[in-house]
């Protein structure tokens, strides 16, 4: 019995179909854009921040010299490469195969194939502050490394290296979610991981994952990217444009696979029954109860939330981190946390933000209750993180302990904060309910990733030098103005909520 075909199969000639949805999703997504000019300002910083970091430091003291730190960027050149390739790898597979160019909820009235969902989540790889910043360390270590003459040659190179640990990124995530699908998926991954987990660190507590790094192939590949144009070059050059081809090709394979299986972990969620509990004794623990279920019970919550707490606290514990440089941690937990919901907190109520406008509770209890939520999940998370780094550095001074608790503190409230401000001045209407789903738009959330963790690095390195000294009490004296500075941004926050045409501006806004 003849049937017609299907979106999830895959055929040779939807390739260039696939390449011109792509085109079209992408015009689609910069025509609706709110702010042309800002959005071209910001793209043109971007593009300024990658020519000066592969520009700039060329012209430093010492540069292309081959000798002292010059000779250092060199010799770490192939082990950089390789870190990037795995931050690529980890970021595609906590996202679930990458951030999404049509959300899942358009995609039931206008489908695109599976392919076309590969070439848009490559895309949209590099619209992630950790993406950025390790880009750009990688091609200002090769712009210092290189002599002069040699380093378009070698720029070109790392370029395309970087295409290609983003690729293989790629296959490597949908190929996971294509596993996660499957029957028994969700456990064989979570099982992944913990072995990946224990295998890391088992190999940085006896000392052999940088001989690991360097047996990487990117040894071999570096030596020929950074000794100008030549037959050796030419050859890296080739092997590097051939393998994009091949492992772009490549994701299109797993992601077919996935998209012809129910997401498992999502659908349990929306099909699960819940039983009634006894009703809370205040409309502000209603709503603390409503909104810590709405959070906690959404998929791209849990899974980002397990990759924040663990992944940096099992870093820190391999690297050993002592108590004064664990204070960089709560920022970076809290940072990322934000930006799973609490940009735009009032995402997370959709189309009920139009019914709970009808309930007979006051804004301001409605306002309490998601920022105390927001603040709930950032202070468990960065708490797991905590306690996994401190496992191997010993007991901390009064001091030590004093600034890593005053810093976790301020940062988180300063993350709140901002959240809450950003949430009611820049709403979106987001579906959250999948898994790849970011609250607001990819370039709007580089912008956001980029304030919080200047903000919160900042913070925590005034905390790192408190920690050496042996007064305690300068640390809470430091911290009361972060944090009064912090609530009184925070009441305005509410003040702008409680409005009552702003706050009808933004459950419209997140309703629709």
């Amino acid at each position: 019995m003849p049937t017609a075909a299907s979106w999830t199969d895959l055929h040779p000639r939807e390739v260039g179909r696939s390449v011109r949805d792509v085109a079209h999703l992408i015009a689609f997504r910069t025509s609706a854009v709110r702010r042309p000019r800002a959005f071209a300002v910001i793209a043109a910083v971007f593009v300024g921040c990658t020519a000066a970091a592969s520009g700039v430091p060329a012209f430093l003291e010492g540069a292309g010299s081959y000798d002292g730190y010059s000779l250092d960027a060199l010799t770490l050149l192939p082990s950089a490469m390789a870190g990037f390739m795995l931050l690529a790898i980890a970021s595609a597979v906590a996202s679930g195969g990458g951030r999404e160019l049509l959300n899942r909820e358009h995609g039931v009235a206008f489908a695109v194939s599976p392919t076309t969902d590969h070439l848009g989540a490559l895309l949209l790889a590099p619209l992630n502050i950790a993406w950025l910043l390790q880009a750009w360390v990688l091609l200002g270590a090769t712009s210092y490394g290189v002599q002069r003459g040699f380093l378009p040659f070698a720029l070109i190179g790392i370029v395309l290296w970087i295409a290609l640990a983003t690729a293989i990124g790629q296959v490597l995530a949908w190929t996971v979610e294509a596993i996660r699908r499957r029957h028994h998926g969700i456990a064989i991954v979570r099982g992944m991981a913990v072995v990946l987990f224990a295998v890391a660190v088992l190999l940085q507590l006896s000392g052999k994952l940088g001989t690991l790094l360097d047996a990487f192939p990117t040894t071999t590949l570096a030596a020929g990217l950074v000794n100008g144009f030549g037959g050796r070059w030419g050859v890296s050059v080739a092997v590097e444009i051939l393998l994009i081809l091949f492992v772009v090709a490549l994701g299109a394979i797993p992601a077919h696979f996935a998209a012809r299986r129910a997401p498992r972990d999502e659908l349990r969620v929306e099909s699960g029954n819940y039983p009634a509990r006894r009703l809370p004794r205040s409309p502000l623990a209603a709503l603390v109860r409503t909104d810590r279920g709405s959070v906690w019970r959404a998929v791209p919550m849990r899974r980002g939330l397990a990759v924040l707490a663990i992944g940096p606290g099992i870093v820190a514990l391999a690297g050993g981190l002592d108590w004064s440089q664990m204070t960089i941690l709560p920022g970076l937990v809290a940072s990322g946390g934000a930006l799973l919901f609490g940009v735009n907190a009032w995402c997370l109520d959709a189309r009920g933000g139009l019914w709970r406008e009808s309930l007979p509770v006051g804004a301001a209890t409605v306002f309490a209750a998601r920022a105390w939520v927001l603040a709930e999940f950032l202070l468990a998370a960065s708490f797991v993180t905590l306690v996994l780094a401190g496992l191997r550095a010993g007991l901390p001074s009064p001091s030590e302990l004093t600034a890593l608790l005053c810093t976790w503190v301020v940062v988180v409230l300063q993350v709140v904060s901002s959240s809450m401000r950003w949430s009611s001045r820049r709403p979106f209407a987001v579906d959250l309910r999948s898994a790849r789903a970011t609250p607001a738009p990819p370039l709007v959330m580089v912008g956001y990733s980029t304030k919080l963790a200047v903000t919160t690095t900042l913070t925590s390195l005034i905390f790192s030098g408190l920690a050496r000294t042996p007064y305690p009490e300068v640390s809470i004296l430091v911290a009361s103005p972060f944090l009064v500075w912090s609530l009184v941004r925070l009441l305005h926050a509410r003040d702008s909520w409680t409005d009552p045409v702003q706050r009808a501006t933004v459950v419209t806004t997140v309703a629709g």
